[in-house]
């Protein structure tokens, strides 16, 4: 049963089951990239709060190079080639996106104030070229320190 807190977002009950049924870590995509940046030798810090105290959760962490990368879906951050609007429901979604993109400017913001890099990478990206760009700017953040 829909409760009336969730009538809001969910148009259906079986909407509601499939969205609850999204995961929040450990997808497809993540796990791609996070097995081809193994494979081109980093070690990283899974799904971890980069600062302590802020509630914002990065995909891949590297602590000593200060690196946080976010891999984001296409529809739940907005991306400006593959986004699409949603026909049931649609003002709930454009504004759950659009402050979801407010976060994450807010998140890369407070992360660069604190000396991090935030790197994000959408997830119709080509796997081996995204691994490739966080394995460089892993490593040259890693040298300049």
């Amino acid at each position: 049963m829909v409760q009336e807190k969730d009538a809001g977002w969910a148009s259906s009950e079986a909407v509601r089951r499939c969205m609850q049924a999204n995961k929040g870590r450990d997808t497809r995509p993540e796990l791609m990239l996070r097995s081809a940046v193994h494979a081109l030798g980093l070690r990283y810090r899974v799904s971890m709060r980069p600062l302590p105290g802020v509630r914002r959760t990065a995909d891949l962490v590297f602590p000593r190079a200060k690196v946080a990368v976010f891999l984001d879906g296409c529809f739940w951050h907005g991306c400006p080639e593959h986004h699409t609007k949603a026909k049931t429901n649609a003002a709930f979604w454009a504004e759950k996106v659009q402050r979801t993109r407010q976060r994450d400017q807010e998140t890369d913001l407070r992360l660069i104030e604190s000396g991090w890099l935030p790197l994000r990478v959408w997830e119709h990206e080509q796997t081996a070229q995204a691994a490739q760009r966080v394995v460089t700017v892993v490593r040259e953040r890693t040298a300049a320190r």
